[in-house]
């Protein structure tokens, strides 16, 4: 008998978390118009609990400008919405994408869409996905240079 995928589903960072670190420059829940919905969003995030955004100011949750300094590592990442929906990754029941269905998840709301998000989630960032395998080669990268050099000293 197989695991449920719901169990493998283990993100390091909570929604808050990820937003108190300044994730996406100030701007994930910043007004949208969707062209899978066909209707604008402004404030979502205000359907959520409000500790989450307790300490965090408004400017890094929904800015309509990027702004790199907001993030930890004080760089620009992502990609644009109209990118995302492209791709087909974007469905109606969560127009921002995944983050926004993560934080419905996290609230304790299921849909129909959790299984291919987390699904997604795990072969990006799960203990076989995409970044571990990507971290795991470049550390034996470079303990091979490093053993070289220590055979080379000797």
């Amino acid at each position: 008998m197989t695991k449920p995928i719901h169990l493998g589903f283990k993100p390091n960072l909570s929604p808050r978390q990820m937003f108190k670190l300044g994730s996406f420059g100030g701007t994930y829940w910043r007004p949208i118009y969707s062209s899978i919905t066909k209707k604008n969003y402004k404030y979502v995030h205000k359907k959520y609990p409000k500790e989450w955004w307790s300490g965090i100011p408004e400017k890094h949750l929904s800015s309509s400008a990027y702004d790199k300094s907001i993030n930890k590592y004080g760089v620009k990442v992502g990609t644009t919405l109209e990118f995302w929906e492209s791709k087909k990754w974007i469905k109606k029941s969560h127009p921002y994408g995944w983050v926004h269905w993560y934080c419905d998840y996290s609230n304790g709301r299921r849909s129909s869409d959790d299984e291919r998000q987390i699904k997604r989630w795990l072969g990006l960032a799960g203990p076989r996905g995409r970044f571990m395998r990507f971290l795991v080669t470049q550390i034996i990268k470079k303990k091979a240079k490093w053993v070289m050099k220590q055979l080379v000293q000797k």
